[in-house]
């Protein structure tokens, strides 16, 4: 089963971050769970394979204010992809800082991730991560855009797969 996490704070943000990730799942017959971060359950984490922790809007940084929601992640042993929002929740909890850096719209990239060459990647973000030194960063270039934890199987995008490149996500899955 795939553990979508929703960060929105705001109901309508969900339709925008989250619903078009959970069109990409069911088009792939996947079993999943929506979930926002502050219902998650122990026995929803065991039943999960693999989990999705979605982006939130530009404003929201709700999330941020409730780190220790998120405790869990260090011990969870499944795949993660953290998406925006996602990641940088994920890098947050291993001692990465936010750096501010406002990156809006459709930009050339130069990365492979789960198989898939991504050229031109769409992001929506006022900050990324600095001092990432329990990850690898997978991405080409100067400035962080996708990572991998060095001991788990805990992966992070700065950009929306869900709006260009949703094969990243397909292949995810896999």
């Amino acid at each position: 089963m795939i553990l979508i996490i929703n960060l929105c704070k705001e109901k309508l943000h969900f339709f925008e971050f989250v619903k078009p990730i959970v069109d990409i799942v069911k088009k792939e017959n996947k079993r999943f769970r929506v979930k926002s971060y502050k219902e998650i359950k122990k026995q929803d984490l065991k039943e999960s394979s693999h989990l999705i922790i979605c982006g939130t809007s530009l404003k929201d940084f709700n999330y941020l204010k409730n780190l220790q929601d998120f405790s869990w992640i260090k011990s969870y042993n499944k795949k993660i992809l953290g998406i925006c929002s996602g990641m940088l929740l994920i890098g947050l909890l291993y001692e990465c800082k936010l750096k501010k850096l406002t990156r809006i719209g459709l930009k050339k990239v130069n990365l492979r991730i789960f198989g898939t060459n991504i050229l031109y990647a769409y992001f929506l973000h006022n900050f990324s991560l600095k001092n990432y030194k329990n990850f690898e960063k997978i991405n080409k270039g100067k400035d962080l855009i996708a990572f991998k934890h060095k001991n788990k199987d805990f992966y992070g995008v700065m950009f929306h797969p869900e709006v260009r490149n949703k094969e990243l996500i397909i292949n995810f899955l896999k």
